[in-house]
């Protein structure tokens, strides 16, 4: 299970930051497959992260494993990244591409959504949280539990390979996963975040945060995967009730 790559907020996206996102997903899958070519004792099953960057911003679409990649830098990542899994392929390895979406969990994604701005405070403790930017971008989610599960499901299971969507099977938008939320803290959703104040502290990033992807895991859900949390509510209240 190959899971390593840079954490694409992990700062601004300068040019070197890019470069540090592309190859730290690259590189490493690149000198795994070439591992194996050398290898006396192949493994059976290559597991290896991708992400729904891939698809880029599709607006209200829904999207399946089968919808084209995006030509934009996320996309074009995603492109490069599993080309390299898929060398594996050539070695008589099962290939499983697993595109993650928007990982709910502790830290993480829903740490941002909780702490949004550069602030010592939550906004949501003082009443002020609320959506990002207009708040009709999908958010193509999926509890921490269901990520692990999905993981451990495809390296078990001689059925999955390929591309494999890892959310949750009801995507929301960022306005429903917003009031999601203030229901779980039992705090308003009345102030938006502006597109303005993210592109000054994200540059390119924001984009990312702005746009969506509606993204239904059409594989997982043939093969049978049993998600533990198909509903936002549940997946919030699981990881908030601490």
């Amino acid at each position: 299970i190959h899971l390593a790559g840079e954490s694409v907020a992990g700062a601004r996206w300068t040019p070197e930051f890019k470069a540090k996102i592309r190859d730290s997903r690259v590189v490493p899958t690149r000198a795994l497959a070439e591992a194996m070519a050398q290898a006396d004792r192949r493994p059976a099953v290559l597991v290896s992260a991708s992400a729904v960057g891939y698809y880029g911003d599709r607006g209200d679409a829904e999207i399946t494993e089968e919808s084209p990649p995006a030509n934009d830098f996320l996309g074009e990542v995603c492109q490069a990244w599993e080309a390299e899994a898929r060398g594996a392929e050539a070695l008589g390895v099962r290939v499983a591409r697993m595109r993650v979406g928007i990982v709910l969990g502790e830290g993480g994604a829903l740490q941002k959504m909780l702490y949004p701005l550069p602030l010592p405070i939550s906004p949501w403790k003082l009443g002020l949280g609320g959506p990002i930017g207009s708040g009709r971008q999908w958010m193509p989610w999926i509890h921490l539990h269901d990520v692990v599960g999905l993981f451990l499901w495809a390296m078990a299971n001689a059925e999955v390979s390929g591309a494999v969507n890892m959310t949750a099977p009801a995507p929301v938008t960022n306005a429903e996963l917003t009031r999601a939320l203030g229901r779980a803290l039992r705090r308003p959703e009345l102030f938006p975040v502006p597109a303005f104040a993210l592109k000054a502290m994200f540059g390119e990033f924001a984009d990312s945060l702005l746009g969506g992807q509606k993204v239904l895991p059409t594989v997982a859900e043939r093969l049978g995967y049993p998600f533990q949390y198909r509903a936002l509510d549940a997946a919030l209240h699981d990881l908030l009730k601490k």
